[in-house]
């Protein structure tokens, strides 16, 4: 082969790998937008607890630097910058860390506060986990953005595995009517819409609000009565769990009440769209298995 074909057949290769290297760097976030990177992002925000904890599950911990408040897991997440809390955000702060990528929350963060980082020229990566299957897609969305693929990757298999394995144990299970308590004071829970909500699909359980049109809609105490639940999975973390279970005993007439089928569970757990959540799913299923055999004992 002559010299000139050669460079020819290397300068070709060279805009095949350009254009592949480019593909990969163009991302579409779960609003349906596009976002072009030059390079994998090596400056990274993250505006909610749980985007930090995927980052740093895909391989990118290394790579952030500014977290939202309450980010605490991993440990080291608690020592970066904090660029926003309660719903808002700080914008000189995000501006001055010069992020190559910030991963927001689409239904935590306002709308207008990432729009407008977006017309501040920073590329905005918004996500919502509404399904368990998302949080290893997550993962996977993650990694390309990073350049950390192989370490997300694995991530994404180690989590998938856990849920698989999951399903095959808890599927097929006489099914529960389970209220899921968010917070007691308004009374919140999630739709069916919501990630925890799968959550109880997979254990077996039916959320007595999966028809809600709101995410986390307020409820009252008389439409949870009629639902009947048997079974309550309380997050809220107000008080400790015998002081959450004391507030439903005066609703003596509800199923899960006469059986004592009264669950806290962690918030940081349950709550966050990050890869810990299968170790609330096993908490929730290990729940709904002891509600099951209560309810057998009762008849």
């Amino acid at each position: 082969m002559t010299r000139p074909i050669m460079s020819v057949l290397l300068a070709v290769l060279g805009v095949a790998w350009s254009a592949l290297a480019c593909a990969d760097l163009t991302l579409t976030d779960d609003r349906g937008r596009t976002v072009s990177l030059e390079r994998p992002a090596v400056r990274i925000v993250t505006l909610a607890p749980h985007l930090a904890e995927l980052a740093y599950a895909a391989g990118a911990g290394d790579r952030l630097v500014g977290v939202s408040a309450r980010s605490d897991y991993p440990e080291e997440a608690s020592r970066l910058p904090v660029v926003s809390d309660a719903g808002r955000m700080d914008f000189e702060r995000i501006a001055a860390l010069k992020p190559d990528l910030v991963l927001a929350w689409m239904s935590g963060n306002p709308s207008r506060q990432v729009e407008q980082l977006e017309r501040r020229g920073i590329a905005v990566l918004a996500t919502e986990a509404r399904r368990l299957e998302d949080i290893a897609r997550l993962l996977r969305l993650i990694g390309r953005a990073a350049g950390s693929r192989a370490q997300a990757e694995q991530a994404a298999r180690r989590y998938e595995v856990e849920v698989h394995d999951l399903h095959a144990r808890y599927s097929g299970l006489q099914s529960m009517r389970v209220f899921v308590e968010l917070w007691h004071e308004p009374l919140i829970t999630v739709s069916g819409a919501h990630l925890i909500s799968d959550v109880v699909r997979l254990c077996g359980g039916v959320n007595v609000f999966e028809s809600a049109s709101t995410l986390t809609p307020t409820v009252s105490m008389e439409s949870v009565l009629f639902a009947r639940p048997q079974a309550v999975i309380m997050t809220s973390g107000a008080g400790t769990p015998a002081e959450q279970a004391a507030r439903w005993q005066q609703f003596a007439l509800l199923p899960a009440v006469q059986r004592g089928a009264l669950y806290s569970l962690d918030p940081n757990l349950l709550e966050r769209q990050g890869p810990r959540v299968v170790a609330a799913a096993r908490s929730v299923c290990e729940a709904l298995a002891l509600a099951r055999a209560a309810r057998g004992r009762s008849g």
